[in-house]
């Protein structure tokens, strides 16, 4: 049997109740608070790392940021997250080598469904739940997302690729790629990285 952790990870309808849940919650919160309040760079360093799951050398994170559980994001080496950033990390968030993400940009793993009669569930009590399901997000190496982007569940992004400012990605992104609009559409090919 799943547990509920596994279930949220597989996009499964899962009970965010759970204690394993609550208790990954509790961390995110906690460390993402502290983030946004030290002044001290090494115990935000240090609360950095022990917020995500892995972490490469060289991440920057500039002003506020904003995450729920913190663990299912995976950073690689030189990644910069500007300002006022969420990453609705309901699921895997993994970002490649050198990615820059610019203010405002939201990351949303989780989504309800499109049937509002299907958005909430009863448990044996008696008592409603919000229904989530989850998808990863995955974005690759040498990636600029632009200023208020927004990336829905499900969504991989290829290598060397800007995402212009403004622009909504609900489809995977293929490498060496220019992409804006809403919902975002390629723009122009972009020549391939040696």
């Amino acid at each position: 049997m799943m547990t509920e952790h596994e279930k949220l990870l597989a996009g499964q309808d899962y009970d965010y109740r759970d204690p394993e849940l609550q208790s990954l919650l509790a961390k995110g919160r906690k460390l993402v608070s502290l983030i946004n309040t030290t002044q001290d760079m090494a115990e935000r360093a240090k609360a950095i790392k022990g917020l995500f799951g892995k972490v490469g050398t060289g991440l920057v994170i500039n002003g506020s940021f904003s995450a729920i559980y913190g663990s299912h994001i995976n950073v690689g080496d030189d990644v910069f997250i500007n300002g006022n950033c969420t990453f609705q990390d309901s699921n895997r968030i993994t970002l490649g080598d050198r990615v820059i993400i610019a203010p405002d940009t939201k990351l949303y793993c989780g989504a309800h469904a499109l049937d509002a009669s299907k958005r909430f569930g009863t448990r044996p009590d008696g008592s409603k739940y919000l229904i989530t399901y989850t998808k990863p997000i995955s974005i690759g190496n040498d990636v600029w997302i632009g200023g208020n982007v927004t990336i829905i569940g499900g969504v991989h992004i290829g290598n060397n690729v800007v995402v212009a400012a403004g622009a909504v990605v609900t489809k995977d992104v293929p490498d060496n790629t220019i992409v804006g609009g809403v919902p975002a559409k390629t723009i122009r090919p972009l020549p391939a990285l040696n």
